[in-house]
Order: C-alpha cells, then sequence, then structure tokens
C-alpha cells in the first residue's frame, strides 16, 4: 500500500483522480484487484494533501457503476449464448440458469444491493443479471446505493485517519477479513447448490416435491 501511496503522490492531481477510477472500475472485470484499497487511499490522499473528498468519492463511485454496467451489458448480449451453447454450459446448465433467473426475479434487488459488500461475489453478480436479462432498473438501482454507501464510506474512512497509513491498512484489512468471511460463506452456499441442481432428475424433483406439497396444502 505505500509503494502504491507513494506512486500516486508523484502524479498530477487530475491523473490521480484517474488512476483511482480505474481501480474502482477495473474490479469489475479482474477481481483481484482491491478496489477498496484504492477507495481508501484517496480518502487518505484527500486528507493528508489537496485532492478534494468530493471528487475521489464522486470517481470511484462512477467509475465502479460504469464498470459493472459494462459487464452486465456485455453479457446481455453475450450471456445467454454462451451459457447455453459455449463451454459455459458446463459450468452453468440450462436447467440451472432458469432457477438463476427465477432467484433474480424474486430477490434480485437485495441481492445485488448485499453483493456490492462482499468481494468475490461482487464481480459475478453483473454476470448472471445480464446473462438472464434482468430489467436495467433493477440492476443499477440497487448497485449504485450499494456501492455509493460503500465507497462514500471507504473516502470518509481515509480521511479521518489523515496521514495514518498504518492505521488505514489495519482497520481496511480487518474489515475485508469479515467482509471475505461472508463472502467464503455465500460461495459455499453457491457450491453446495450447485452441486444438489447438477443434474436435471434432481432438479426436477425438487420441484415435484415442492409442487406436490403446494397442491396438497390446497387440497386441504
Amino acid at each position: 500500500m505505500a509503494e502504491v501511496l507513494a506512486w500516486m503522490n508523484g502524479l498530477p492531481h487530475p491523473l490521480v483522480y484517474v488512476a483511482l477510477a480505474a481501480g474502482a472500475a477495473i474490479e469489475n472485470i479482474v477481481p483481484a484487484i482491491p478496489a477498496d484499497t484504492f477507495v481508501a487511499l484517496g480518502g487518505l490522499l484527500a486528507g493528508a494533501g489537496d485532492l478534494q473528498a468530493r471528487w475521489v468519492a464522486l470517481g470511484t463511485w462512477s467509475a465502479n457503476v460504469a464498470g459493472a454496467w459494462v459487464v452486465y451489458r456485455l453479457s446481455w448480449a453475450h450471456g445467454a449464448p454462451f451459457f447455453r451453447a459455449g463451454w459455459g454450459r458446463y459450468l452453468v446448465r440450462p436447467h440451472q440458469m432458469r432457477r438463476v433467473e427465477t432467484f433474480y426475479e424474486r430477490w434480485g434487488t437485495p441481492a445485488i444491493f448485499v453483493s456490492r459488500f462482499l468481494p468475490g461475489v461482487r464481480a459475478a453478480v453483473p454476470v448472471f443479471a445480464g446473462a438472464t436479462h434482468q430489467p436495467w432498473p433493477r440492476f443499477v438501482i440497487p448497485l449504485a446505493l450499494a456501492s455509493g454507501i460503500w465507497y462514500g464510506g471507504l473516502v470518509q474512512l481515509g480521511l479521518l485517519l489523515g496521514h495514518n497509513l498504518d492505521r488505514l491498512g489495519s482497520v481496511l484489512s480487518g474489515v475485508n477479513r469479515t467482509l471475505a468471511v461472508v463472502a467464503v460463506v455465500v460461495l459455499l452456499v453457491l457450491v453446495v447448490w450447485w452441486l444438489r441442481t447438477r443434474h436435471p432428475e434432481a432438479s426436477d424433483a425438487d420441484g415435484r416435491e415442492g409442487g406436490g406439497g403446494a397442491a396438497r396444502e390446497g387440497e386441504g
């Protein structure tokens, strides 16, 4: 982190804003790049130097939303064919994709909102939202709200800690560890779901049991 901070300190201010925005955007494509660190460093630079915190927050927020939008639109155009006929069909089978679509239709808005706080998970959500052709307001509105809250909070964290880079790294590491644990739990749940619904026969059996239960309730 210290190396990145030193590098940014040597850049003209307009280029610092561009670098921070690029770091926030590229996480949508390369999840391993720590966009949260870039944003918090922007807040630190604003607190310790001449950067404007509002432009740091606005630039990283808008770039992050724009990056997610690009992934969503690309997946809208190419995701369904990829998962239906490309090698992606071995990753998520058609009957599983139908279940993903049903999930988005029922829980998409809160799921998209929560996912923006979870490292790793946040990068996958636009892909499946686009592949299942979810309406753009259902995707963009919760994503933009969550990203605004998260990145605004990170910029404020950097501002509050001022020159204390070590303290910033410690707090950010603690927050990210907590969120990573939550993300791992979510991923484990998804893996279990993927394994249980991998075969159409098992998936259909689950559906018949649910339908039968509903029918029995109706008869009662």
